[in-house]
């Protein structure tokens, strides 16, 4: 007998955070103030944790979205330090921050964290001028960039480093030199992308060759990945030239890039979903833009009018966060409606969902008209490379139905 099997999606409730926006925009909120400038905060793939640097060498990590911070977390039996970026491994717990020990340059450091941030240990790196870094979804393979856009510093404080052992080794890359600015890898580790002041590089191979790809000579500050590797977004930004200031999408790794229609003036950070099809821009001169269809529309978002310095995306999109002003955080929530894929594996059917920013559990069903669904017995695993959850069972000689239902 020929196995038909079919997948549904259901939601059984919603939640929608009530504040100012607009018809097709987001919907935001206010949830701290920290009065400290340049601020920028990070996300866990669901989008529950968040993670950013705080005054006077702290770290502080929120367990709930942004609404409440925990700002005991400050690297153990370091000197005060001016963290500038950090990142997340998929679960939360495998943490990497980079920036100046004594808030000097010429003296900078990597840090790595096995337990959420509670406790950090000094990674054996070089002094650069780290300014940038990124991990992949299990968080051991990290990849960090140095660079100063103001070539106050010289070149030998630039660089492009990657670790394959969560920050226990890491190796120089042969790569230009030039003042990098930022980073982004995919979920596997394998596909980067890093921009400088003139030029974006990427590298299929964890860091190991780097290839320029063909865009303009633009003051380029932020860029982001899909899951893949596949789906970039960058945004160039120049304080004097509007016509810089710009944000480019790529397809396919960026071999190809495209200029999106966006009125930013003056954007400084970039994000974006798994499967690269919603990304968020924000623009120090106040504009948040977001786009749900991989950069064809985008959509100016009503909210304070904050000059914004950072932006952060759960891995389906549903759950943003910005960062601006004196450290205002604005976060963003719709309820999630996840696509239930499903596919034959040799003898078996895979049933795979991106990482929601709200819980869903499996249920299986063997008639559509009745209501007597069974929640799925299997434990999802999560796919590290492709930042989705599967459950592999063998195939059924029945029809079986099967769909995703909010968790309580």
């Amino acid at each position: 007998m020929k196995t038909r099997q079919i997948w549904l999606v259901t939601l059984a409730w919603c939640f929608l955070f009530t504040t100012e926006g607009t018809c097709g925009a987001q919907y935001w909120t206010n949830t701290s103030n920290f009065d400290y400038e340049n601020m920028r905060i990070f996300f866990a793939v669901d989008g529950s944790k968040l993670i950013t640097p705080g005054n006077y060498g702290s770290i502080l990590v929120s367990t709930n979205a942004g609404f409440t911070w925990n700002t005991n977390n400050t690297p153990n039996n370091t000197p005060t330090s001016a963290w500038l970026a950090l990142a997340f491994s998929a679960g939360g717990n495998r943490s990497v921050a980079v920036g100046f020990e004594n808030y000097s340059p010429l003296k900078s450091a990597i840090y790595t964290s096995t337990n959420g941030g509670t406790s950090w240990i000094s990674n054996n790196t070089p002094n650069k001028w780290w300014v940038s870094v990124a991990s992949s979804a299990d968080g051991n393979k990290l990849v960090a960039v140095a660079g100063d856009p103001s070539n106050f510093y010289p070149a030998n404080t630039w660089g492009i480093y990657t670790s394959t052992n969560g920050g226990t080794a890491w190796n120089s890359n042969n790569v230009p030199s030039k003042p990098w600015t930022c980073v982004a890898s995919s979920a596997d580790g394998n596909k980067l992308v890093a921009t400088s002041a003139r030029s974006i590089y990427t590298t299929t191979n964890a860091g190991l060759t780097w290839v320029s790809n063909n865009v303009p000579a633009y003051y380029w500050v932020s860029v982001a990945s899909s899951a893949d590797g596949n789906r970039l977004v960058a945004a160039s930004s120049h304080a004097l030239s509007l016509s810089q200031s710009t944000i480019y999408t790529s397809t396919d790794g960026g071999a190809v890039w495209t200029l999106n229609t966006v009125p930013v003036s003056y954007p400084t950070s970039v994000a974006s979903s798994a499967d690269g099809s919603k990304l968020i821009a924000v623009d120090r001169n106040h504009g948040i833009y977001t786009t749900t269809n991989a950069g064809a529309l985008w959509v100016q978002n009503a909210v304070a009018s904050i000059p914004w310095t950072s932006a952060v995306s759960s891995a389906d999109g549903n759950r943003l966060a910005v960062a601006g002003g004196r450290a205002e955080v604005y976060v963003s929530y719709t309820t999630p409606t996840p696509s239930l894929s499903i596919a034959n594996i040799g003898s078996n059917t895979r049933l795979s969902w991106i990482i929601p920013s709200l819980p869903f559990s499996l249920q299986q069903n063997t008639d559509l008209t009745t209501t007597n669904w069974l929640d799925f017995t299997n434990q999802p695993t999560l796919n590290f490379n492709t930042l989705e959850y599967e459950v592999a069972l063998p195939l059924s000689p029945v029809n079986t139905f099967y769909r995703l239902k909010s968790s309580p």
